[in-house]
């Protein structure tokens, strides 16, 4: 078990934030990335790659099927569809005696 104490994290509100991470990151020597599931997420693993060759490893495959951590850990699976329930078609009264 790692010690959770001992680590820093960065998050990224956004891919387009990769570039100001850089700087923050020369420090480490090593970078664990857990970025999205999708081609934003692996072009911006690679960016980083190419900059920290050796340190950085890439984690996304830990909740491959997922869109994001996020979605992981909330259950959530990356093509999952919500069903609406089903509507319940009411007629309107008709109005008078209908004699």
């Amino acid at each position: 078990m790692p010690s959770l104490d001992g680590q820093d994290y960065v998050i990224l509100n956004s891919v387009a934030n990769v570039s100001k991470a850089i700087d923050v990151l020369h420090g480490y020597e090593r970078i664990h990335c857990l970025l999205d599931n999708d081609e934003a997420g692996r072009k911006a693993y690679w960016e980083l790659k190419k900059e920290f060759a050796g340190r950085i490893r890439d984690f996304s495959n830990n909740y491959n099927g997922h869109k994001d951590l996020n979605d992981y850990l909330c259950g959530k699976r990356q093509n999952q569809t919500v069903n609406p329930p089903p509507r319940t078609i009411v007629k309107p009264r008709k109005k008078g005696l209908g004699l």
